[in-house]
């Protein structure tokens, strides 16, 4: 039997690694679960996986759920503070998978204590991926991707050397945008923009993958976990999404990922490692989706990948802005305040214009998050 924790049990990510411990209930041990605010939700799972704490981010939130779990004999506790003390709990794995940068102070927690941490929250190799890879090195600890591009490059290149590698190529969708015009990009609405052609996401997510940002940041999060440098890192367009990173090697060799679109898979590769699990996943079928196609990403249409990648190469506190720049005008563009080829533009401006030294610490990063988002906000008000 293996400990688990999850940072962030009523997400999507959450959900689908709790739907693998029900399919294997006696190999699992639940420590921790945390939630934003779902009290209902967080309580109802507590009891079903017998949890030996529930956590609640908001306050307000936290009567809720002590009386969901009265006589139960699970832990109730709530606030930011509890967040960090959960995932400072002894778990073989813990799963990081709260969204945004209120994730980062609990996975730092988690990467504290030495063990596994299974990583989902993608702000936080973004905005603090220097000091958060500095921390995986001191104190030893095992960190594993679960977004499915990072999960694939990581099953790539299991038992090759990095040295090796030629090129690591990181595939997108292309988002619902990804035959428009660039002439008609000015006029697209946020309706549009969340319409996506593969599958459905939230509003924020969907926006990015729009954008091509969430590629972009997925470019640097790649850069952080595989050391190639900038130079041997590349994004190809691949409308279908079953091949979902690919690895080419010094002889020629390319390996790559398939696998529907199913983050059961990628979250049951890091749960298992070095080993495979059962799921209850659906097998691939090549002969029924017919055809894969590639095309090369348009940067002057979709500008936002040529900026991750520039943030990418300058390092230090610039991710850390492109990241906190980009949710606000996101933000701003689904409030209808701003257009939707103005979401690359403001963040361009934003670093342009801000320039704050390397962040040394969590504290550095948040300040710089903090600082950023205040900047592209004034940047936004109507003069």
């Amino acid at each position: 039997m293996r400990s688990i924790s999850i940072l962030g049990a009523t997400g999507s990510i959450g959900a689908s690694t709790l739907d693998l411990v029900r399919c294997q209930p006696d190999r699992w041990q639940v420590v921790a679960l945390t939630a934003n605010g779902n009290a209902a939700e967080l309580a109802r799972l507590a009891i079903e996986f017998r949890a030996e704490i529930a956590v609640v981010a908001e306050d307000a939130a936290l009567p809720a759920l002590r009386e969901a779990l009265a006589g139960t004999g699970i832990e109730a506790a709530g606030g930011t503070q509890a967040l960090v003390e959960a995932a400072t709990r002894t778990a073989d794995i813990t799963v990081a998978a709260i969204v945004g940068c209120a994730g980062l102070a609990p996975t730092m927690a988690a990467i504290a204590q030495g063990r596994t941490v299974a990583l989902a929250n993608k702000e936080a190799l973004v905005s603090a991926g220097e000091v958060m890879m500095a921390a995986v090195a001191a104190h030893g600890t095992t960190l594993l991707p679960v977004d499915s591009e990072h999960n694939a490059i990581f099953q790539c290149l299991s038992g090759n050397d990095i040295a090796d590698v030629r090129w690591i190529t990181l595939t997108a969708s292309g988002g619902p945008f990804r035959d428009w015009e660039a002439s008609r990009l000015a006029h697209a609405t946020p309706a549009e923009a969340v319409k996506h052609p593969n599958w459905s996401m939230g509003a924020k997510i969907s926006v990015d993958s729009a954008t091509m940002m969430n590629k972009g940041l997925e470019f640097i999060e790649a850069f952080h976990l595989f050391p190639v440098g900038t130079e041997r890192l590349r994004i190809i367009v691949h409308p279908q999404s079953m091949v979902h990173s690919m690895v080419e090697y010094r002889d020629g060799s390319t390996l790559a990922q398939l696998g529907l679109s199913d983050m059961r898979v990628p979250i049951a590769s890091a749960l298992a490692w070095p080993r495979r699990m059962d799921t209850p996943c659906a097998p691939l079928d090549l002969a029924a989706i017919g055809e894969l196609t590639f095309r090369a990403p348009d940067e002057i249409r979709f500008p936002a990948t040529r900026l991750a990648r520039e943030a990418a190469h300058a390092g230090g506190a610039v991710p850390a802005v492109l990241n906190a720049a980009n949710e606000i005008a996101v933000a701003a563009f689904l409030g209808g305040k701003l257009a939707f080829t103005g979401i690359a533009a403001q963040v361009e401006e934003i670093l342009d214009r801000f320039a704050p030294p390397a962040p040394r610490s969590l504290a550095d990063v948040l300040a710089v998050d903090a600082e950023a988002r205040a900047r592209t906000r004034a940047l936004l008000e109507p003069a």
